[in-house]
């Protein structure tokens, strides 16, 4: 097993701001269920407990642009 879900293209959330990946969900042992980045742990990551893709997107919002 995975140990993953990906999400479906169906459900709107937002890209890594960081390396523009679409988020998984993914089990933290007994914590609950995270979304995060599939490529590294080091970006940003929902606080364990419930499936929070709103948090996902607030976090992931870029409100400039790097020059």
């Amino acid at each position: 097993m995975k140990g993953y879900v990906t999400i479906p293209k169906s459900i709107y959330c937002k890209t890594c701001k960081t390396c523009g990946a679409r988020p998984i969900i993914a089990l933290i042992e007994n914590s609950g269920y995270v979304v995060k980045c599939p490529n590294d742990d080091t970006h940003y990551q929902t606080k364990p407990g419930l499936i929070d893709i709103e948090d996902w997107n607030i976090h992931n919002t870029v409100l400039y642009e790097k020059e």
